[in-house]
């Protein structure tokens, strides 16, 4: 017991020491703990500064959530990807405001019923926020305790992360679950590192680890084999008529579902066939160069072309747009950025 003592209270006092400065801590309201915890999944803390920050100002309240267009909620997102992500924001946010009165629930089990929070973001609202005796795991936590422990078992296996879970929250009845959590991932985020790149030597409770004991740290945590992404040859059009830009929307289910996006096809046709099915009549066809981008799933291999259009049939599938218009108005996911940038810098 003395050693969990010591443990906490290093880890606590390290944390306090140390910690980053980041603008969701510097008030723990549930809205902006939940925010920020949603912006975060699978997104590097340096990017979600700046969006954090104009995303509260733009909408600080839930009812503000709740009522916002999609447009303007997606265009506050471009730029952090996996959209959905936002979509579900909006979504729970119109549960809060029906079901809660737009108070986010102080109740874990509640807060899992809310579209697009699990188990980590639950607990990360109502030990953060609410000062519960909860634990919040996230990959961070899991590598610190894999590591801690040198537990052989794959870091996905559920009873793996049920045993942490009841562990951490043992661990919360002798200290601030606030500040332990925080500390906790904050210590992975920053020191536990991923990938050959931890710094034991500065670690607070090295003294407890027994990956660092055995010194064996990089063989934790154990991780099942990925499956190869599936690679996606397609055509990007930048097609520009008059001085608009033409934009599809894609469809409501599946990868970047309802979002805006250049024209695109796979490449079974060749790109004058692909315009002409689309009724395009142009002037010039331009080549803009290949690009890569990666999803969870999926690669695309792009090759973009400038399309000089001087009038189109049968495209109510388009929308023509102004280049402040998209600029001011319209979400486009980072695969077609570099296409656009280049495009616009041909006219």
């Amino acid at each position: 017991m003395k050693d969990l003592s010591n443990m906490i209270q290093n880890l606590v006092l390290w944390y306090q020491k140390n910690a980053r400065v980041l603008p969701w801590r510097e008030k723990h309201c549930a809205y902006g703990v939940w925010v920020s915890e949603i912006m975060l999944q699978q997104t590097r803390v340096e990017a979600v500064k700046e969006y954090y920050v104009r995303f509260l100002e733009e909408l600080p309240t839930v009812k503000h959530l709740a009522e916002v267009s999609d447009e303007k909620l997606l265009k506050l997102w471009q730029g952090l990807g996996y959209y959905n992500r936002a979509k579900n924001l909006k979504k729970a946010a119109i549960q809060i405001m029906e079901q809660y009165c737009g108070e986010i629930p102080n109740d874990y089990n509640k807060l899992l019923q809310l579209k697009g929070i699990g188990e980590y973001t639950a607990g990360a609202i109502s030990s953060i926020a609410f000062g519960q005796q909860i634990a919040a795991i996230d990959g961070n936590v899991l590598r610190v305790m894999t590591r801690l422990y040198t537990d052989e078992r794959e870091i996905t296996d559920k009873a793996l992360k049920k045993e942490y879970k009841e562990s951490i929250e043992a661990i919360l009845n002798h200290t601030n679950p606030n500040i332990f959590n925080q500390a906790l991932m904050e210590l992975g985020a920053t020191i536990c590192l991923p990938n050959g790149m931890p710094k034991c030597e500065q670690c607070p409770i090295k003294q407890y680890c027994k990956a660092y004991e055995k010194n064996n740290v990089l063989e934790f945590p154990h991780k099942a084999t990925k499956k190869q992404r599936r690679i996606e040859n397609r055509m990007m059009f930048f097609i520009l008529c008059q001085n608009k830009l033409a934009l599809h929307k894609r469809e409501e289910k599946g990868l970047l579902s309802n979002l805006w996006e250049l024209p695109n096809a796979l490449t079974d046709k060749t790109n004058t066939e692909q315009l002409l099915q689309w009724g395009i009549n142009y002037t010039d066809i331009k080549d803009i160069g290949k690009a890569k981008h990666i999803f969870t799933h999926i690669e695309w291999h792009m090759k973009g072309y400038f399309i000089n259009a001087n009038s189109f049939e049968n495209t109510s599938d388009f929308i023509w747009v102004t280049q402040s218009d998209l600029q001011q108005k319209y979400a486009l996911p980072s695969a077609f950025r570099e296409y656009v940038i280049k495009g616009w810098n041909m006219t």
